[in-house]
Protein backbone atom coordinates (compact mmCIF):
# COMPACT_ATOMS: atom_id res chain seq x y z
CA UNK A 1 0.00 0.00 0.00
CA UNK A 2 1.30 3.44 -0.96
CA UNK A 3 1.77 6.08 1.74
CA UNK A 4 -1.42 7.99 2.51
CA UNK A 5 -1.34 11.39 0.81
CA UNK A 6 -3.02 14.56 1.99
CA UNK A 7 -3.30 16.12 -1.47
CA UNK A 8 -2.93 15.02 -5.09
CA UNK A 9 -2.68 17.57 -7.90
CA UNK A 10 -3.00 16.91 -11.63
CA UNK A 11 -1.32 19.08 -14.24
CA UNK A 12 1.73 20.16 -16.15
CA UNK A 13 5.24 21.16 -15.20
CA UNK A 14 7.00 24.01 -16.98
CA UNK A 15 10.54 25.26 -16.94
CA UNK A 16 10.59 28.79 -15.53
CA UNK A 17 13.12 31.34 -16.74
CA UNK A 18 12.83 34.58 -14.77
CA UNK A 19 14.55 37.94 -14.58
CA UNK A 20 14.03 41.35 -12.99
CA UNK A 21 15.14 42.95 -16.26
CA UNK A 22 13.37 43.48 -19.55
CA UNK A 23 13.25 40.25 -21.57
CA UNK A 24 14.56 42.11 -24.61
CA UNK A 25 17.72 43.29 -22.89
CA UNK A 26 18.30 40.64 -20.20
CA UNK A 27 21.55 38.72 -20.71
CA UNK A 28 20.76 35.97 -18.20
CA UNK A 29 17.69 34.36 -16.67
CA UNK A 30 17.28 32.26 -13.54
CA UNK A 31 16.12 28.70 -14.12
CA UNK A 32 13.52 27.03 -11.94
CA UNK A 33 10.27 25.21 -12.59
CA UNK A 34 6.61 26.13 -12.44
CA UNK A 35 3.09 25.23 -13.49
CA UNK A 36 -0.12 26.17 -11.68
CA UNK A 37 -1.02 22.85 -10.03
CA UNK A 38 2.65 22.13 -9.38
CA UNK A 39 2.96 25.48 -7.57
CA UNK A 40 -0.05 24.53 -5.45
CA UNK A 41 1.50 21.14 -4.73
CA UNK A 42 4.85 22.56 -3.59
CA UNK A 43 3.12 25.23 -1.51
CA UNK A 44 1.19 22.60 0.46
CA UNK A 45 4.26 20.38 0.63
CA UNK A 46 6.47 23.06 2.18
CA UNK A 47 3.83 23.55 4.87
CA UNK A 48 4.06 19.89 5.82
CA UNK A 49 1.42 18.13 3.72
CA UNK A 50 2.16 14.86 1.95
CA UNK A 51 1.54 15.63 -1.70
CA UNK A 52 1.44 13.63 -4.92
CA UNK A 53 1.56 14.87 -8.51
CA UNK A 54 0.00 13.27 -11.59
CA UNK A 55 1.64 14.35 -14.83
CA UNK A 56 3.71 13.43 -17.85
CA UNK A 57 7.14 14.96 -18.40
CA UNK A 58 9.24 14.98 -21.53
CA UNK A 59 12.51 13.07 -21.74
CA UNK A 60 14.46 16.14 -22.80
CA UNK A 61 17.44 17.89 -21.21
CA UNK A 62 15.26 19.11 -18.32
CA UNK A 63 13.84 15.72 -17.26
CA UNK A 64 16.46 14.85 -14.65
CA UNK A 65 16.48 18.40 -13.29
CA UNK A 66 12.72 18.26 -12.75
CA UNK A 67 12.59 14.80 -11.21
CA UNK A 68 15.56 15.41 -8.92
CA UNK A 69 14.15 18.77 -7.80
CA UNK A 70 10.80 17.23 -6.91
CA UNK A 71 12.40 14.35 -5.06
CA UNK A 72 14.45 16.83 -3.01
CA UNK A 73 11.23 18.64 -2.09
CA UNK A 74 9.63 15.35 -1.03
CA UNK A 75 6.93 15.37 -3.73
CA UNK A 76 5.48 11.95 -4.50
CA UNK A 77 6.20 11.40 -8.20
CA UNK A 78 5.17 7.77 -8.46
CA UNK A 79 2.48 8.84 -10.95
CA UNK A 80 4.63 11.18 -13.04
CA UNK A 81 5.27 9.38 -16.31
CA UNK A 82 8.39 10.22 -18.39
CA UNK A 83 7.53 10.04 -22.10
CA UNK A 84 9.06 10.99 -25.41
CA UNK A 85 8.67 14.71 -26.05
CA UNK A 86 9.56 18.07 -24.60
CA UNK A 87 8.63 20.01 -21.49
CA UNK A 88 6.88 23.34 -21.63
CA UNK A 89 8.63 26.60 -20.80
CA UNK A 90 7.71 30.11 -19.75
CA UNK A 91 9.72 33.30 -19.31
CA UNK A 92 8.74 36.09 -16.96
CA UNK A 93 10.20 39.47 -16.05
CA UNK A 94 9.13 42.32 -13.86
CA UNK A 95 10.74 45.72 -13.47
CA UNK A 96 11.73 47.14 -10.12
CA UNK A 97 8.62 49.25 -9.54
CA UNK A 98 6.36 46.28 -10.44
CA UNK A 99 4.49 48.38 -12.99
CA UNK A 100 4.79 45.93 -15.86
CA UNK A 101 5.27 42.21 -16.16
CA UNK A 102 6.37 40.48 -19.36
CA UNK A 103 5.27 36.91 -19.82
CA UNK A 104 5.85 34.45 -22.65
CA UNK A 105 5.12 30.75 -22.62
CA UNK A 106 5.56 27.73 -24.89
CA UNK A 107 3.33 24.81 -23.97
CA UNK A 108 1.89 23.38 -27.19
CA UNK A 109 2.53 19.72 -28.02
CA UNK A 110 4.47 19.15 -24.81
CA UNK A 111 4.61 15.84 -22.95
CA UNK A 112 1.91 17.03 -20.54
CA UNK A 113 -0.60 17.49 -23.36
CA UNK A 114 -0.67 13.68 -23.58
CA UNK A 115 -2.19 13.32 -20.14
CA UNK A 116 -5.11 10.92 -20.39
CA UNK A 117 -7.43 8.62 -18.47
CA UNK A 118 -4.62 6.04 -18.59
CA UNK A 119 -2.74 8.23 -16.07
CA UNK A 120 -5.58 8.15 -13.54
CA UNK A 121 -5.31 5.43 -10.90
CA UNK A 122 -8.35 4.71 -8.75
CA UNK A 123 -6.17 3.25 -5.99
CA UNK A 124 -3.89 6.30 -5.95
CA UNK A 125 -6.82 8.69 -5.59
CA UNK A 126 -8.48 6.51 -2.95
CA UNK A 127 -5.31 6.81 -0.89
CA UNK A 128 -5.58 10.61 -0.57
CA UNK A 129 -7.67 13.20 1.23
CA UNK A 130 -7.98 15.95 -1.41
CA UNK A 131 -7.78 15.92 -5.22
CA UNK A 132 -7.02 19.20 -7.01
CA UNK A 133 -6.97 20.26 -10.66
CA UNK A 134 -7.49 23.44 -12.70
CA UNK A 135 -8.88 24.74 -15.93
CA UNK A 136 -5.28 25.06 -17.11
CA UNK A 137 -4.90 21.29 -16.82
CA UNK A 138 -8.15 20.80 -18.73
CA UNK A 139 -6.95 23.17 -21.46
CA UNK A 140 -3.92 21.03 -22.31
CA UNK A 141 -5.86 18.69 -24.60
CA UNK A 142 -9.10 16.77 -24.98
CA UNK A 143 -7.49 13.75 -23.34
CA UNK A 144 -6.28 15.84 -20.38
CA UNK A 145 -9.79 17.22 -19.97
CA UNK A 146 -11.14 13.67 -19.92
CA UNK A 147 -8.51 12.70 -17.34
CA UNK A 148 -9.55 15.51 -14.99
CA UNK A 149 -13.21 14.56 -15.24
CA UNK A 150 -12.45 10.89 -14.58
CA UNK A 151 -10.24 11.74 -11.60
CA UNK A 152 -12.95 13.92 -10.05
CA UNK A 153 -15.57 11.24 -10.66
CA UNK A 154 -13.44 8.64 -8.89
CA UNK A 155 -12.75 11.01 -6.00
CA UNK A 156 -16.42 11.85 -5.55
CA UNK A 157 -17.41 8.17 -5.58
CA UNK A 158 -14.84 7.49 -2.86
CA UNK A 159 -15.67 10.47 -0.62
CA UNK A 160 -12.37 12.21 -1.40
CA UNK A 161 -12.59 16.02 -1.23
CA UNK A 162 -12.27 17.69 -4.62
CA UNK A 163 -10.92 21.18 -5.28
CA UNK A 164 -10.77 23.20 -8.48
CA UNK A 165 -9.62 26.57 -9.81
CA UNK A 166 -10.78 27.63 -13.30
CA UNK A 167 -7.64 29.83 -13.49
CA UNK A 168 -8.99 31.31 -16.71
CA UNK A 169 -6.84 33.19 -19.18
CA UNK A 170 -7.65 33.98 -22.80
CA UNK A 171 -4.06 33.10 -23.69
CA UNK A 172 -4.77 29.37 -23.46
CA UNK A 173 -8.38 28.93 -24.57
CA UNK A 174 -11.69 30.63 -25.28
CA UNK A 175 -14.40 31.68 -22.83
CA UNK A 176 -16.78 29.06 -24.23
CA UNK A 177 -14.21 26.27 -23.81
CA UNK A 178 -13.54 27.30 -20.22
CA UNK A 179 -17.26 27.38 -19.40
CA UNK A 180 -17.85 23.98 -20.99
CA UNK A 181 -14.93 22.45 -19.11
CA UNK A 182 -16.22 23.84 -15.82
CA UNK A 183 -19.74 22.53 -16.41
CA UNK A 184 -18.29 19.06 -17.04
CA UNK A 185 -16.91 18.76 -13.54
CA UNK A 186 -18.98 21.13 -11.35
CA UNK A 187 -21.16 18.28 -10.03
CA UNK A 188 -18.09 16.65 -8.49
CA UNK A 189 -16.69 19.71 -6.70
CA UNK A 190 -16.45 20.38 -2.97
CA UNK A 191 -14.10 23.39 -2.99
CA UNK A 192 -13.66 26.04 -5.67
CA UNK A 193 -11.23 28.96 -5.96
CA UNK A 194 -12.17 31.95 -8.11
CA UNK A 195 -10.37 35.02 -9.34
CA UNK A 196 -13.07 37.68 -9.30
CA UNK A 197 -11.86 39.45 -12.45
CA UNK A 198 -11.74 36.44 -14.76
CA UNK A 199 -13.20 33.28 -13.26
CA UNK A 200 -16.17 34.84 -11.53
CA UNK A 201 -17.21 37.22 -14.31
CA UNK A 202 -16.27 35.10 -17.33
CA UNK A 203 -16.51 31.43 -16.37
CA UNK A 204 -19.28 31.70 -13.77
CA UNK A 205 -20.88 34.79 -15.36
CA UNK A 206 -21.66 36.29 -11.95
CA UNK A 207 -22.20 40.05 -11.64
CA UNK A 208 -20.89 40.25 -8.08
CA UNK A 209 -18.91 38.31 -5.52
CA UNK A 210 -22.07 37.64 -3.51
CA UNK A 211 -23.83 36.30 -6.60
CA UNK A 212 -20.90 34.07 -7.48
CA UNK A 213 -20.75 32.58 -4.01
CA UNK A 214 -24.52 32.05 -3.81
CA UNK A 215 -24.66 30.53 -7.29
CA UNK A 216 -21.94 28.00 -6.53
CA UNK A 217 -23.18 27.12 -3.06
CA UNK A 218 -26.60 26.50 -4.63
CA UNK A 219 -24.92 24.10 -7.06
CA UNK A 220 -23.79 22.01 -4.12
CA UNK A 221 -20.17 23.19 -3.77
CA UNK A 222 -19.57 23.36 -0.02
CA UNK A 223 -16.73 25.93 0.05
CA UNK A 224 -16.36 28.88 -2.34
CA UNK A 225 -13.24 31.05 -2.13
CA UNK A 226 -13.02 34.28 -4.13
CA UNK A 227 -9.78 36.23 -4.59
CA UNK A 228 -10.28 39.96 -5.15
CA UNK A 229 -7.39 42.31 -5.93
CA UNK A 230 -9.79 45.27 -5.90
CA UNK A 231 -11.06 44.39 -2.42
CA UNK A 232 -7.50 43.41 -1.40
CA UNK A 233 -8.57 40.19 0.19
CA UNK A 234 -10.40 36.89 0.02
CA UNK A 235 -14.04 35.98 0.51
CA UNK A 236 -14.93 32.50 1.71
CA UNK A 237 -18.47 31.16 1.62
CA UNK A 238 -19.32 28.03 3.61
CA UNK A 239 -21.94 26.71 6.03
CA UNK A 240 -24.37 29.49 5.19
CA UNK A 241 -21.99 32.39 5.86
CA UNK A 242 -19.50 34.56 4.00
CA UNK A 243 -16.32 35.82 5.67
CA UNK A 244 -13.56 38.17 4.50
CA UNK A 245 -9.80 37.91 5.04
CA UNK A 246 -7.48 40.78 4.08
CA UNK A 247 -4.24 40.41 2.16
CA UNK A 248 -1.41 40.42 4.69
CA UNK A 249 0.99 42.20 2.34
CA UNK A 250 0.59 44.70 -0.49
CA UNK A 251 4.33 45.18 -1.10
CA UNK A 252 4.52 43.04 -4.26
CA UNK A 253 7.80 42.22 -5.99
CA UNK A 254 6.47 39.45 -8.24
CA UNK A 255 2.96 38.01 -8.10
CA UNK A 256 3.62 35.14 -10.54
CA UNK A 257 1.93 32.06 -9.10
CA UNK A 258 0.69 33.87 -5.99
CA UNK A 259 -2.85 32.60 -6.43
CA UNK A 260 -1.62 29.05 -6.90
CA UNK A 261 0.60 29.28 -3.79
CA UNK A 262 -2.42 30.62 -1.89
CA UNK A 263 -4.45 27.61 -3.01
CA UNK A 264 -1.76 25.29 -1.69
CA UNK A 265 -1.86 26.98 1.69
CA UNK A 266 -5.64 26.67 1.85
CA UNK A 267 -5.63 23.00 0.85
CA UNK A 268 -2.92 22.26 3.41
CA UNK A 269 -5.06 23.95 6.05
CA UNK A 270 -8.16 21.99 5.14
CA UNK A 271 -6.21 18.72 5.00
CA UNK A 272 -4.90 19.57 8.48
CA UNK A 273 -8.43 19.95 9.86
CA UNK A 274 -8.72 23.74 9.81
CA UNK A 275 -12.01 25.49 9.13
CA UNK A 276 -12.28 27.13 5.69
CA UNK A 277 -11.84 30.56 7.32
CA UNK A 278 -8.69 29.49 9.14
CA UNK A 279 -7.35 27.76 6.02
CA UNK A 280 -7.88 30.90 3.94
CA UNK A 281 -6.09 32.94 6.61
CA UNK A 282 -3.17 30.53 6.30
CA UNK A 283 -3.24 30.77 2.50
CA UNK A 284 -3.18 34.55 2.73
CA UNK A 285 0.06 34.37 4.71
CA UNK A 286 1.61 32.05 2.13
CA UNK A 287 0.70 34.36 -0.76
CA UNK A 288 1.76 37.47 1.18
CA UNK A 289 5.23 36.06 1.71
CA UNK A 290 5.51 34.52 -1.74
CA UNK A 291 5.05 37.84 -3.60
CA UNK A 292 8.05 39.37 -1.84
CA UNK A 293 10.51 37.56 -4.11
CA UNK A 294 10.88 36.52 -7.75
CA UNK A 295 9.66 33.21 -9.14
CA UNK A 296 6.46 31.24 -8.72
CA UNK A 297 7.79 28.28 -6.76
CA UNK A 298 11.24 29.27 -5.56
CA UNK A 299 9.70 32.14 -3.57
CA UNK A 300 7.17 29.94 -1.71
CA UNK A 301 7.86 30.33 2.02
CA UNK A 302 8.71 27.60 4.52
CA UNK A 303 6.42 26.16 7.17
CA UNK A 304 8.38 27.95 9.90
CA UNK A 305 7.95 31.36 8.24
CA UNK A 306 4.22 30.89 7.70
CA UNK A 307 3.34 29.44 11.08
CA UNK A 308 5.31 32.11 12.92
CA UNK A 309 2.98 34.75 11.44
CA UNK A 310 -0.09 32.58 12.00
CA UNK A 311 0.85 32.13 15.66
CA UNK A 312 1.26 35.89 15.99
CA UNK A 313 -2.24 36.41 14.60
CA UNK A 314 -3.65 33.99 17.18
CA UNK A 315 -1.83 35.45 20.19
Amino acid sequence: MEEKLDIITIGESLIELSTSENLTTATSLDKYYGGDTLTTAISALRLGSKVGFISRIGMDCFKNYLLESWQEEGLDISHVKPVQGVNGLYMVSKNEDCSKKEFAFYRKKTAATNLSIDDISTEYIQNSSILYATGVTQSLSISAREAVKEAFRIAKENNILTAYDPNYTSKIWSEDEAKEAFEEIVEYLDIIFLNVRYDSKIVIEAESIDNAIKHLLDKGISTVIVKSALEKGYYVGYQGKVEFIKFINEDVVDDTGAGDAFNGGVLHGIASGMSPYKAVSLGSIVAGLQVKNYGAIKSIPTKEEVYKILKGQND
